[in-house]
Order: structure tokens, then C-alpha cells, then sequence
């Protein structure tokens, strides 16, 4: 069976705290390991969590700020370490390539892993594969930086009632679903009429950032979304002035947006209440409020 949940690594802003680390989140989808975020001790938490070097297949930096790329030296070197066979795609704002640069020759090391840089240039597609397309969105912060989405392909879902009326069993279902229509015993079968249309499952990741056009893009119908919230309403002018998003604000876009699943995390070490994020968050959003810890896991809700 597939495997698509969030593994929280950290959850604190630019300070981490005894019980937060920096950031970093891990995203397993299916046979994809989505690293976003990589903060400083991002290496030892995917120990804490039992994971390895050789589950990631992409790296995903939103900005080059400390908390959300420190972690870059240990893990790539890591990588290397571990001898990982399979290429690993590195996506990051192209205006940091320099830091990008700097980050993965940090120290002396024998580079064995095949890590493929992609800078992302611009707002679009940037990676595509069996789990769907990855795509970049312009979001406002102080430095440049980029939110992330996947977006899996819709499908179809087989009806076995309707299988079963049709004469439809064993292998000619793959048959039907390989060709849209079969013939059994003298009758045409399509598929439209033993199946049912499938939206693809949608993941939306927004790090530092202002409310922006670029928010809302991302969050759109998103299954399962992870949104910073570094400060509470009542510091929403910091929140302003520093680039970042309330609890509040995070949940108003999130439920404008329709996302079934927001997690809460970012959050500014002037804070030591985690509940009064989510008291905050529920006023606005309806959906599943996740007020994120670290090393918690937390599944992308099942498809409806």
C-alpha cells in the first residue's frame, strides 16, 4: 500500500527552542520523498523520525533564510555518505545560487550522490513524475522566495456494483481501464459507465510569506496544506513588517481556498501556547486544524 503523509521535523521560526526544532518537513508520497525546508539539525531529526538519507528524491527550498536552509550540508552530505543510487532534484529561488552553492560545499566531503540542481526562475511547473507535477509559486517575503504544489492527475474510480452488472471481472478491468472500452459477451462496455471521475490528491507547502496572489494559488483545493503562522493576530503588524502570516490570516486563505487540512507551524519563539494557534486558526477555518509538533506524521487525507 502507498504511503502519503507529512513527517514534521521542526516546526520553530528563526529561534529554535528546547521542544522546536529549525524547520524541515518531509512529504512520503508514495515512492517520493519531498524534502522542503531543511533548517539547521534537519539531519538528526530524520533519525529521531526513523528515516533515512535514501528516502528523498527532492529537495525544495522556499528562501535562503537560516531557518529554512541550514540543514542543506548535513543532509547532502548525507546523501553521499549513504551512497544514494537515485538522482536527487534540488529546487530553489535561481537569484540564491550562490548560497545554494555554498551550502552544498560547505566542508570537505566525497561527493558520490547525484544531486541535480533545477533554480527556479519562475511561477509554473517545475518537476514532473509518476506522483504528478511539482509547481513553484511567487510568494512575498523579504528575500525572493517560492511556495510548492503537487498536484496529483485525476483518475477514475471503478464501481464494482456496476463491474459486477456489466459481466466486467479479473483481468479484462485492466483491459478496460487500459482501453476505455472492452466488449463482453457480444456488448460493448465503457468505461464511464462502471467507473466514477477521481480528482487527484492536492499538497500545498507556504513558508514565509505575506497574504499574496501566489497564497491563494497554492492552497487551491489543497488536501492537505502546511502554512506558516509565525505570529497571533494581535502581533499582526509584525507579522507585516517581517513578511510573515498570523494563525488567523493562514486559516482565513485556507478555508477561501477550500483546503480540507491545514498544519500550522513556523512559529516565532515568542509563543509558548500552541493552543491558542488553533483557538485562533477555528474562529476562520472549518476543516482539520493541525497545529504542528515536531516529529509528528500526519496523513494526506484519504481521497473523497
Amino acid at each position: 500500500m502507498s504511503t502519503r503523509e507529512l513527517v514534521v521535523l521542526g516546526t520553530a521560526s528563526q529561534v529554535p527552542t528546547r521542544a522546536r526544532n529549525h524547520n524541515g518537513y518531509l512529504l512520503r508520497w508514495d515512492g517520493e520523498g519531498f524534502l522542503f525546508d531543511p533548517g539547521d539539525g534537519t539531519q538528526r531529526q530524520l533519525a529521531h523520525a526513523g528515516l533515512a538519507a535514501s528516502d528523498l528524491t527532492r529537495l525544495c527550498l522556499t528562501h535562503f533564510h537560516g531557518d529554512h536552509c541550514l540543514g542543506v550540508p548535513g543532509v547532502v552530505q548525507r546523501m553521499s555518505l549513504d551512497r544514494v543510487r537515485h538522482p536527487v532534484y534540488a529546487h530553489y529561488p535561481a537569484s540564491g545560487r550562490e548560497f545554494f552553492a555554498r551550502l552544498r560545499y560547505a566542508s570537505v566531503y566525497h561527493e558520490a550522490a547525484d544531486l541535480r540542481e533545477e533554480p527556479v526562475e519562475a511561477d509554473g511547473v517545475i518537476g514532473t513524475g509518476a506522483f504528478g507535477t511539482l509547481s513553484a509559486r511567487r510568494l512575498d517575503h523579504g528575500v525572493e522566495s517560492f511556495g510548492y504544489r503537487i498536484e496529483e492527475p485525476d483518475g477514475r474510480r471503478m464501481l464494482p456494483d456496476r463491474l459486477a452488472a456489466a459481466g466486467v471481472h479479473g483481468p479484462q478491468v485492466g483491459r478496460l481501464q487500459a482501453d476505455g472500452r472492452i466488449e463482453v459477451g457480444g456488448r460493448a462496455v465503457a468505461l464511464d459507465e462502471v467507473s466514477e471521475h477521481r480528482r487527484g490528491q492536492r499538497f500545498a507547502f507556504v513558508m514565509d510569506t505575506r497574504l499574496c496572489e501566489g497564497v491563494g494559488a497554492l492552497l487551491d483545493g489543497a488536501d492537505l496544506a502546511v502554512v506558516e503562522s509565525t505570529f497571533l493576530d494581535a502581533d499582526a503588524d509584525l507579522a507585516a513588517a517581517y513578511g510573515h502570516l498570523t494563525a488567523g490570516q493562514a486559516a482565513r486563505a485556507a478555508a477561501e481556498c477550500g483546503v480540507r487540512t491545514l498544519v500550522l507551524t513556523h512559529f516565532s519563539q515568542r509563543y509558548d501556547d500552541p493552543a491558542a494557534f488553533r483557538a485562533e486558526a477555528a474562529r476562520h477555518f472549518g476543516g482539520t486544524v493541525v497545529v504542528a509538533a515536531d516529529l509528528d506524521r500526519i496523513p494526506v487525507p484519504g481521497r473523497r
